[in-house]
């Protein structure tokens, strides 16, 4: 994972660069690989000159269910409900009467807005997309690279490390 409050880039430079270092392990999974680095900050070693690197990537697709109409029209209902009911929550809170008047509106809103997101575009399919699915980028491995200057004592920790 990267982290939202530090440096992209190491060298501080805007554009994406291809990692460098020795490799000290390589790993199927990358949970090993994140246990390994998580090992070796576990022992004090510096782990700002460790990279993760995911090798022979792949775009999985993995489909959940298949879609119709029914199941079409009840999610537009029901996302479209929740957020108008926010909504209407909200506008209730500055109405002056205190009546409901705004959390009626709101939810009526919400399942028409819901109903008209989700039907027109799985309309526009035309049949040729009835399953939903979500994506993946995963590799076919994960390599540990390490600074040259301290990968010998990152392989050397790694080979003590039983995953």
């Amino acid at each position: 994972m990267t982290n939202p409050l530090g440096n992209a880039n190491r060298r501080g430079q805007g554009l994406p660069t291809p990692p460098s270092g020795w490799p000290v392990g390589s790993y199927p999974t990358y949970a090993e690989a994140q246990k390994s680095v998580d090992y070796l900050a576990d022992n004090n070693f510096s782990v700002q000159d460790v990279t993760i690197v995911g090798v022979d990537l792949m775009q999985v697709e993995r489909v959940l269910y298949r879609l119709t109409w029914g199941k079409v029209i009840g999610g537009g209902i029901a996302s479209g409900a929740w957020l108008g009911l926010f909504i209407g929550l909200l506008l209730s809170l500055f109405s002056p009467n205190g009546s409901m008047a705004p959390l009626a509106v709101g939810l009526i809103g919400g399942i028409i807005f819901g109903l008209i997101t989700t039907a027109i575009p799985y309309a526009a399919t035309k049949g040729q997309r009835d399953f939903a699915s979500s994506m993946q980028l995963v590799a076919g491995r994960y390599d540990v690279l390490c600074d040259p200057k301290s990968a010998e004592q990152a392989r050397d920790m790694l080979a003590r490390l039983a995953i």
